[in-house]
């Protein structure tokens, strides 16, 4: 499973491209590909973008250069489209209104037909990122102003979504009506901010007010900020569940709740349904941290640093290659022996996807002298792709949709293995009947062909599949 992209919008800061930077700079691990900010000064639109992490994206003579009051951001991770510079974002095009940008975190689940019909009405494409197809709906709009234009082309579109626009007067940010991807809002003095993630706000001194609400866009300019509905919301939302488990920082707040809450919460629910008798818990950080947290909290057995990250490696997670990825868990982790020789360990992680890393981090234990090493995971099994913001590997690469959970034990060499029951899982969250989690039944609230032009949607939210709880 790959991570998906952060987005970041402010207006009304004279230092506004600095100050997207920092935002950008604090939502990095969302997506390590590609950086890009655009920005406008009411007359011009500068931009700089390019390939890599964001301190290596912009220098100060770079964010000198990008002017005005206004700017928005991205990172990225290719949830489609390939990983080149023709697809980093913000987008930019100039179309019959002026110019105008795009930053997008999620996936438009009906962008093949979309696309095809518009290439054979004689669009021209210059990526192969879904975000594009946004931008040639506006173009295309029979609607006179901007915001009807926007609107317009949402209305097309199905999947999820968090935008942010910019033009040189104003910006505008927009959730799908199913709400699945977090998109924040607060403000910085007379500034207004958006970003995917609170922890882009405290980076800057900003305050957190709200989370848009799903089919709510907001627009920001010279008088002020306004949000209409363009669409009303889905009867029940589908809030992507992984942002808590995996995704977002700890110390930010993402659907109006605090993640390290949550992510405690997890972790004692772990406990409770899957004991360990043990010397120690240990976390594979730092994603899982808290969750372990919680873990030896709720089960009263210590809490002790068994691996140590090399913090100057990305997230083996959202690396594109295999082959990068099996390189990175070689020189990402190192045991602290002293700590682990002889002694009975709890591991806790958030999430098993196809197995690899958590067998070399398994390896790794042994190696340094752990006597029994016992396996919890903060989530379900993970048994289904997802189309709505996560370039999940195939179903077949999962490896507990063809693995029972004693096939993975002992794969893995652990004495023990336990998953988080899905029930446990959506008893952390408020609201449960809000969120998705079909990567862990296969139910599906959106029912169309996904962007790779593969029929894989078989039902609904409410389709009868027996939910992954990785119990046998």
């Amino acid at each position: 499973m790959r991570e998906e992209c952060a987005i970041y919008g402010i207006f009304g800061d004279s230092n506004a491209a600095q100050l997207a930077y920092l935002g950008l700079y604090a939502l990095q691990h969302r997506g390590q590909e590609s950086a890009g900010i655009i920005s406008a000064d009411g007359e011009c639109i500068y931009e700089h973008k390019d390939m890599g992490l964001v301190s290596k994206v912009f220098k100060r003579d770079i964010l000198d250069g990008l002017e005005g009051n206004m700017a928005i951001g991205h990172n990225r991770y290719s949830t489609t489209g390939l990983s080149h510079a023709a697809n980093i974002q913000p987008f930019l095009v100039d179309c019959k209104i002026g110019k105008i940008a795009l930053a997008h975190n999620g996936n438009i689940v009906n962008a093949v037909e979309l696309r095809q019909e518009m290439e054979n009405k004689g669009s021209i494409f210059r990526s192969t990122m879904d975000s594009e197809i946004i931008l040639h709906l506006i173009a295309r709009s029979g609607e006179r102003d901007l915001e009807g234009m926007v609107v317009d082309a949402l209305g097309k579109v199905s999947g999820a979504y968090s935008l942010v626009f910019l033009t040189k007067e104003r910006i505008i940010a927009a959730k799908d009506p199913s709400g699945f991807r977090p998109l924040c809002m607060g403000r910085l003095d007379d500034a207004f901010v958006f970003a995917s993630e609170s922890c882009a706000f405290d980076i800057i001194g900003a305050r957190y007010d709200r989370e848009l609400e799903p089919g709510e866009l907001c627009v920001v300019d010279k008088n002020g900020m306004r949000c209409i509905r363009f669409s009303e919301p889905a009867e029940r939302q589908s809030r992507c569940i992984f942002e808590f488990i995996y995704f977002s920082r700890p110390d930010s707040r993402v659907f109006g709740e605090n993640v390290d809450k949550v992510r405690r919460k997890l972790g004692r629910k772990l406990a409770e349904e899957a004991p360990a008798a043990a010397d120690i818990v240990i976390s594979v950080p730092d994603s899982s941290n808290t969750i372990a947290l919680g873990y030896a909290e709720a089960s009263g057995i210590p809490f002790e640093l068994g691996l140590i990250r090399n913090h100057y490696v990305g997230r083996t997670f959202i690396q594109p290659k295999q082959s990068d990825r099996d390189w990175d868990v070689r020189i990402k982790f190192n045991p602290v022996r002293g700590v682990l020789k002889d002694r009975s360990v709890v591991v806790v992680d958030d999430s098993i996807v196809r197995g690899s890393t958590m067998k070399k981090l398994v390896d790794i234990l042994r190696g340094a002298g752990a006597g029994s090493v016992h396996l919890r995971i903060g989530s379900p099994a993970i048994t289904n792709s997802c189309y709505y913001g996560i370039d999940t590997p195939t179903r077949g690469e999962l490896i507990a949709s063809t693995h029972s959970v004693e096939d993975i034990r002992e794969y893995l060499n652990v004495e023990s293995l336990s998953y988080l029951s899905l029930e446990g899982l959506l008893a952390c969250v408020e609201e449960p009947e809000n969120y998705c989690s079909a990567c862990f039944t296969g139910c599906y609230p959106i029912m169309r062909e996904n962007m790779h032009g593969k029929d894989v949607f078989e039902g609904g939210r409410d389709c009868v599949k027996g939910p992954a709880t990785g119990k046998e």
